[in-house]
């Protein structure tokens, strides 16, 4: 679910009305320098205590002001649309603006540091573009009258245009990976006349094809993955895994096999490659119009026996989705961590149940979320007020919304759940239900399903995973084992969402165990490695 561990998952701001003291004094402004362009977008203001900032400080130093459930919620997060902002001029922040847990006005007397964000491309609750303008961290002091300090939002550091531009940072090692995959790793950009009709302007699908060692020049055919991202990936970040995947063909860790590196990032989160009434008819765009671009184009083995289908997070549930949408098409999945395929638990939450909440179970006790290391670290409610302060969309729960609800009357997807108290929309639960909830669909639809589907699905998931996803899938697997099906999923024990992959040293073990099963079954003579790792399983499993 949610996001990849590189992600950064809130990049906050700070500001907001003011404590019953500090309404005495200059209310909180913000600024963009007189020689600025004027701008907008969605003002984000962040205040956490100083002991919490600095104790995170890197050398000491307070870089940035973020309040985010992976480290526990402090402070508070304050969001405002911003429609206009002149440069030079002060804007005071509104004292009605969205605030998340407390307004400021209810903050202890103390020391704080505050940062402001104009989020310019309303992209925060994605993870960001870098087009965003902040003002530098500072410490103040509320309570006791003092005024508000007017933030000058100066700081601006865009990303470079070329993708493959790496940090100056970068270690040299890294630097000689891209070099030499570089000329391995081919753009995909395919403009869909699908998503294009249902959008009214060009769509394109966008990723990276990795060619095997030895493809120039020659004529051997090969298998096929289609890949995608979790939750906040992007196009530039899917680049990384694509430069790992031809570093682990050309050292022979990784089999000789077409990688398709698919981008499905959106304005409105990840589409998943779902057909949605919000999004469109990503599912569709990718079986009849890319895929049969690539075997066109590439020496493909053009066949379903060897196109496969992995992804991690919100990406294994897109190719979880896409083998039991397109049974035929698919040889096989290989979803790792996905998000929920059976509502009855959606990270913790049963929908179907009688008054569903997400924020409460029927006891009133809270739905847990995120946990790291052990310790619970954000709940569910936690989570999805964060989201709304930051923004109306491209969230993650927003992003379950745009590819799972029904469309209302404003043309937006219909909330599933009320973000003020939890509640869940039966009948939108129950769309969700009919439409993506997988154990319902396999447990429907098993008969016509099985002669294409039956024994391809093969989910991995870690019982500590971060997202409590090991529920959904126990109970998925539970709905395949009651119909019949065989199953191939695969519980690694006391393994997260974000070390599932690791076996020792080697944080990308379970890449080459994933990708040697592929290669066998499209390659039945192949001689796998005696060292492909073979991960520790659950008992039972």
């Amino acid at each position: 679910m949610l996001r990849t561990a590189s992600r950064r998952f809130l990049f906050l701001a700070a500001a907001l009305l003011a404590s019953t003291a500090v309404q005495a004094g200059t209310p909180l402004r913000v600024q963009l320098p007189a020689d600025a362009e004027q701008a907008s977008g969605r003002l984000l203001v962040s205040l956490q205590p100083a002991s919490v900032a600095e104790k995170n400080a890197r050398d000491g130093v307070v870089r940035s002001v973020a309040m985010s459930p992976f480290g526990g919620v402090t402070g508070t997060l304050i969001g405002m649309d911003v429609p206009w902002l002149a440069p030079g001029q002060p804007l005071v922040v509104d004292a009605a603006a969205q605030s998340y847990p407390t307004a400021l006005s209810e903050l202890p007397a103390g020391e704080y540091y505050i940062q402001a964000v104009l989020d310019t491309a309303r992209d925060n609750n994605y993870g960001g573009s870098g087009d965003d303008i902040a003002s530098k961290p500072m410490k103040i002091t509320l309570g006791n009258g003092r005024d508000l300090p007017l933030l000058q939002l100066d700081q601006r550091s865009p990303l470079p245009e070329d993708l493959w531009a790496l940090p100056t940072q970068a270690p040299e090692a890294l630097r000689a990976q891209f070099a030499a995959a570089r000329p391995h790793v081919k753009s995909l950009d395919v403009v869909s006349d699908k998503l294009t009709a249902f959008w009214g302007r060009p769509i394109h699908m966008r990723g990276w094809v990795v060619l095997p060692p030895g493809y120039d020049g020659g004529t051997v055919r090969y298998p096929v993955v289609y890949w995608t991202h979790g939750f906040g990936g992007n196009l530039r970040n899917s680049l990384f895994s694509a430069v790992s995947q031809w570093d682990g063909m050309r050292s022979g860790a990784l089999p000789p096999m077409i990688w398709v590196m698919l981008d499905e990032s959106s304005a409105t989160g990840t589409h998943e490659f779902a057909d949605s009434v919000n999004n469109g008819p990503w599912g569709a765009a990718l079986t009849e119009e890319l895929i049969p671009k690539m075997d066109r184009d590439y020496r493909t083995d053009g066949k379903p026996a060897s196109r496969f289908l992995t992804g991690h997070s919100s990406g294994g549930w897109a190719t979880l989705w896409l083998q039991v949408r397109y049974p035929k098409i698919f040889g096989g999945s290989w979803p790792t961590s996905p998000d929920s395929g059976d509502f009855h638990d959606f990270t913790g939450a049963d929908l179907y149940a009688p008054n569903a909440n997400v924020y409460r179970h029927a006891d009133g006790s809270a739905i847990l979320l995120v946990r790291m290391n052990g310790k619970v670290v954000a709940t569910f409610e936690q989570f999805a007020k964060i989201e709304a302060v930051t923004g109306s969309y491209g969230g993650q729960m927003a992003s379950f919304e745009w590819v799972f609800s029904p469309r209302g009357a404003d043309g937006r997807p219909v909330p599933m759940f009320d973000r003020r108290t939890g509640a869940v929309d039966p009948a939108v639960a129950s769309y969700w239900r009919d439409h993506y909830d997988i154990s319902h669909i396999i447990t429907r639809d098993w008969n016509t399903l099985k002669p294409d589907l039956d024994g391809k699905i093969h989910l991995i998931v870690g019982t500590a995973d971060t997202f409590y996803l090991d529920g959904g899938a126990r109970k998925l697997e539970a709905a395949m084992r009651a119909v019949g099906a065989k199953t191939g999923f695969r519980f690694l024990p006391g393994r997260s969402h974000f070390d599932l992959y690791q076996v020792g040293a080697d944080r990308h073990a379970l890449s080459r165990t994933i990708a040697w099963e592929m290669y066998k079954l499209a390659r039945p003579s192949a001689v796998v490695p005696a060292d492909v790792p073979k991960p520790d399983l659950e008992p039972g499993h």
